[in-house]
């Protein structure tokens, strides 16, 4: 199975994903990679995130979004 910074770098290769704190403030996820990597996530890892977790912040950086990942069942 991938891992989330592997997933990130299919979406947007050309940032460093563990550099940053705020991946919508430092330029590099906007709201269709968002929405591509919802896609990913649940294809990845059989689950349904849910309309009302899909805001900002659950996708600030690494951590907020295994958090996230977590929360719906995963085990990180």
């Amino acid at each position: 199975m991938k891992s989330l910074p592997e997933i990130l770098k299919e979406i947007r290769p050309e940032f460093d994903f563990t550099t940053s704190n705020n991946f919508m403030e430092d330029g590099m996820l906007d709201s269709f990679d968002m929405v591509t990597l919802v896609s990913t996530l649940d294809k990845t890892y059989d689950i349904s995130i849910q309309g009302t977790d899909i805001v900002p912040e659950n996708f600030q950086n690494l951590q907020t979004i295994e958090a996230l990942l977590r929360k719906c069942g995963v085990q990180l």
